[in-house]
């Protein structure tokens, strides 16, 4: 049974992911939630139905802001008189995560959130803007990480955040003391537990932080990855060159039918150009790759997709990470309690078992299979895309 109530100043995540897409934890428990999520279809602004502000948080000016920008769209921001949010028990446990998700807290990030943690391979530390993501990804690499109704939390002590960064710089090991990626800086990267574009018209935090960055004169970059295709407010900002966007992508088999609530690819790629043209460093997040059945000929549409999306973009600067599906038994076991109609692979007997670095059980795919996409997917990168620079395979 879930309490009545929520303390949303808690972490939403728990435990320490070993990258921002390899998900962890056990023990999580199984929540039947059939029919919650939509079917995949062209994403449209996320509306909460409830917004609500702690007392601590109100005391920060970025709160006010985020309060603002919530009432000017005609949504009641409300202000508790503790940490604790009531009101979001259902009849049913599908009812109660359903009020949790279409919920959002403005909140003091925790503690823990502001020790930054390493985030290989894919940066030198994880910064948390918010917590928690409207959409509904069949394979959510979080799942076996969530705890606890599926508040999302946005962060009111933002300019804190930003200003603690510099204590970070030259530290890290992933770019900062890495001759390949030395030129990125020391990279921060802000989209571990959340889609920033999902949230950036309730919050403008993700607009900060790039201003943030763009002032910065040190050699840093801050770094995040979307579903979503709503950049307007992005183009024309100024940048310094010191924001990489990614966008994560796949074939369309895949993101048809498993990225319910997120934009179309086509679209997500059309504001990758948007944004490379205004100037920004972009990149791809390919994942998860899956060996569907013709996967060669669909993998390859999306690349010459991505090869048109490029084209003619002076003074292009476009990275790749592709990034394998893996599953570990505890996110298996929250997914088919989420949807358990999925068509989404994930059988222990066709997979490879593996340790991840904080002990926890993950499934990847066979080491041939793996073999075959990677070489595959460099190959065919530097044939279509040869401007591309590929940064890392998982």
């Amino acid at each position: 049974m879930q309490p009545d109530s929520v303390d949303v100043d808690r972490p939403l995540a728990v435990g320490v992911p070993a990258a921002p897409h390899d998900a962890s934890g056990e023990g999580v428990a199984t929540r039947d939630l059939a029919g919650l999520a939509p079917p995949a279809r062209p994403a449209r602004r996320w509306t909460p139905r409830r917004v609500v502000v702690t007392p601590a948080a109100w005391e920060h000016p970025h709160a006010r802001r985020i309060a603002a920008r919530v009432e000017a769209l005609g949504i009641e921001v409300e202000r508790l008189r503790a940490n604790r949010l009531t009101g979001l028990r259902g009849e049913t446990e599908r009812e109660t995560y359903a009020r949790a998700k279409a919920t959002m807290a403005i909140v003091v990030s925790p503690p823990s959130r502001r020790r930054l943690q390493p985030i290989a391979p894919s940066a030198d530390w994880r910064v948390d803007l918010a917590e928690g993501c409207p959409a509904h990804c069949q394979y959510c690499y979080l799942a076996g990480s969530l705890s606890g109704p599926p508040v999302t939390r946005v962060y009111a002590d933002l300019d804190e955040i930003l200003d603690g960064l510099a204590d970070y710089v030259g530290r890290g090991t992933v770019t900062s003391r890495s001759a390949g990626r030395a030129g990125e800086g020391t990279t921060f990267e802000a989209s571990c537990y959340t889609d920033p574009l999902a949230l950036e018209h309730l919050t403008g935090s993700w607009r900060r932080a790039v201003a943030h960055f763009a002032a910065w004169e040190a050699p840093v970059q801050l770094r995040w990855t979307t579903k979503y295709d709503d950049v307007g407010t992005f183009v024309g900002l100024p940048h310094a060159g010191r924001t990489r966007v990614r966008f994560s992508v796949n074939c369309l088999p895949v993101s048809t039918r498993f990225e319910g609530g997120t934009s179309p690819v086509p679209a997500r790629l059309a504001a990758l150009r948007r944004l490379a043209l205004d100037g920004y460093p972009v990149g791809l997040t390919v994942a998860p790759i899956m060996p569907l059945p013709d996967w060669r000929a669909h993998y390859g549409q999306l690349l010459a997709m991505v090869a048109d999306a490029v084209r003619g973009v002076p003074g292009l600067d476009l990275t790749a990470e592709l990034i394998t599906h893996r599953f570990t038994p505890g996110s298996r076991e929250v997914l088919l309690g989420w949807y358990p109609g999925t068509k989404l692979e994930m059988d222990e007997a066709r997979r490879s078992r593996k340790h991840g670095r904080f002990g926890a059980v993950k499934y990847v795919y066979p080491r041939k299979t793996m073999a075959e996409l990677r070489s595959w997917f460099t190959a065919e990168l530097a044939a279509r895309v040869p401007d591309c620079r590929v940064l890392y395979w998982t």
